[in-house]
């Protein structure tokens, strides 16, 4: 920039220059002996005109110096953004590992566990018969911790082994729902048989035979199955800090053997389950295999059999680890070319990224798949006598698409191969329209009738109460049952390290009305 200070200086004096060469031109002229052909108009025209060439040069040098500057800065952003995409990649690749890691050293432990309670029994049923009582839980914990919790009712009820006492305290406490997962825990140390005591706790999770009740819709159910698999998990948790010593004494023989009749139980329940119906949300599918790796039984069933669930599961976040710990992860393939045929593309993305398979199934691909079938209209709307509603539909599906596709673009990070600044355009124009539809809809629709007088004294227009009504309110409110709480932001609920299930917590449930977890 000094060089170009210099030479804009130069030019600037070009004026004054060519002044003082008039004055020198025109004191030769006057001591010159003979007439030169050469005239100062000449001169001053062919310096005027190196003067204009200089100057013009001189910009165009400062334009591409100004774009250079420019590409510079560029290069320097793109620069930046490709080593923050690399640091990214590069720890996800460390976490990758080191839940692979820890998925191994568990692995490891829990052959070395089953080696040594087969081992063991094998001593035992040569050895004379001594004591089969079940050992005391208790000299097995360190207590101390137990004395900290926020919630002592927690370890209280846990000590009594009271599950129905332990589930109505979830409900009546579902504002401080998260206070008391991480406390759980913590709270089944009390118990005198943890295992047994979760055991216990599934009573319920499905309806007697002849109810009248409709599983898929009851909120106290709903409820009541989230609760169970909460306290199957809480117990991995408890697990997992554990020796595998510890370990087997608290998922002794006859807790196992229990799960296991309670998973041959609930598996031919699963077999009238629909995969569309599902919505890879069935909280029935999640139930059993949260049980059956929970209680270390998978060697119990085939793993096509268990593989066939997942699709039923997708949408919970738990799966992934679920996957991993139960030994299904040659299945993915197959799981994620189900969920992609039966258009859910966005669950097959999540897995495809969970188990490192984006190089089979291209997620842009995947994506850009399931929009153009949001948006493909269906035979009766190209109809000119297609209803409104059907029209609604067809929007309203593609705007929910365009949601989610959105969100999984941004979760895993995929602007640079997806752009969303068109998607985000899209969204917006349809909600718009979505919004003036509905107003003018609100514009003709057509006033209510003035509703006649009902004969009240004193009353005008007809509004006073019943003639049968004594006092106080019309309808009066339908009392709150155990599990119907009201709608909450989602909340996660961490599996255990030994399941692989990453202690951090991440989205796991989708609170919607009227149940809470």
């Amino acid at each position: 920039m000094e060089g170009t200070d210099s030479v804009a200086t130069l030019l600037e004096s070009t004026n004054s220059k060519i002044q003082q060469l008039q004055k020198a031109f025109a004191e030769l002229e006057s001591h010159r002996a003979v007439t030169l052909n050469l005239k100062w108009k000449q001169i001053e025209e062919h310096f005027h005109g190196l003067e204009k060439s200089l100057k013009r040069r001189f910009t165009e040098l400062e334009d591409q110096e100004k774009e250079f500057e420019n590409k510079t800065i560029q290069a320097q952003q793109v620069l930046e953004k490709r080593r923050a995409a690399v640091t990214a990649k590069e720890e996800a690749s460390l976490i990758r590992l080191q839940e692979k890691r820890d998925v191994a050293v568990t692995a490891i432990a829990n052959t070395i566990s089953k080696h040594k309670t087969s081992h063991e029994s094998e001593e035992h049923a040569t050895a004379p018969m001594v004591d089969q009582k079940q050992p005391d839980m208790k000299t097995l914990f360190d207590n101390g911790d137990v004395k900290l919790l926020t919630n002592p009712q927690l370890a209280k009820l846990c000590e009594e082994m009271d599950a129905g006492g332990l589930h109505k305290f979830i409900s009546d406490n579902r504002k401080n729902l998260a206070s008391i997962k991480e406390e759980i825990p913590i709270a089944l140390k009390a118990s005198s048989n943890p295992g047994g005591f979760v055991l216990d706790s599934l009573s319920g999770f499905y309806i007697p035979e002849g109810s009248n009740l409709d599983g898929k819709k009851d909120a106290n159910l709903l409820g009541l199955r989230r609760t169970c698999i909460m306290l199957m998990e809480c117990l991995s948790i408890l697990l997992v800090n554990l020796d595998a010593n510890t370990v087997s004494k608290v998922i002794s023989e006859d807790v196992k053997n229990r799960a296991k009749a309670i998973a041959q139980e609930w598996k031919p329940k699963l077999d009238c389950l629909d995969l569309d119906a599902s919505n890879g949300n069935s909280l029935e599918a999640h139930g059993f295999l949260q049980l059956v790796a929970t209680f270390g039984i998978d060697s119990d069933f085939v793993h096509d059999d268990l593989s066939k669930l997942i699709p039923m599961v997708s949408r919970r976040h738990q799966t992934a680890d679920l996957c991993r710990f139960l030994g299904l992860s040659d299945k993915m393939p197959g799981v994620i070319e189900v969920l992609v045929n039966s258009g859910r593309h966005i669950d097959a993305v999540n897995l495809a990224f969970s188990f490192e398979l984006t190089s089979h199934f291209s997620p842009v691909s995947l994506l850009k798949s399931y929009l153009a079938e949001a948006i493909k209209s269906p035979p009766a709307v190209k109809s000119p006598n297609s209803s409104p509603t059907t029209q609604n539909d067809v929007s309203e599906r593609e705007l929910s698409a365009l949601k989610a596709i959105t969100k999984c673009i941004e979760e895993h990070k995929l602007e640079d191969s997806y752009p969303v600044d068109p998607l985000q355009k899209r969204i917006a124009d349809l909600e718009k329209a979505k919004a003036d539809k509905k107003r003018a809809t609100e514009v003709i629709k057509p006033q209510s009738k003035r509703p006649r007088a009902n004969g009240v004294v004193g009353v005008p227009g007809g509004y006073g109460p019943p003639r049968n009504m004594t006092g106080g309110a019309r309808y009066a409110a339908a009392p709150p049952t155990q599990y119907m709480y009201d709608s909450r932001p989602q909340y996660a609920y961490p599996g255990p390290p030994a399941y692989n299930m990453g202690p951090n917590h991440g989205n796991y449930y989708q609170y919607q009305a009227p149940y809470l977890h």
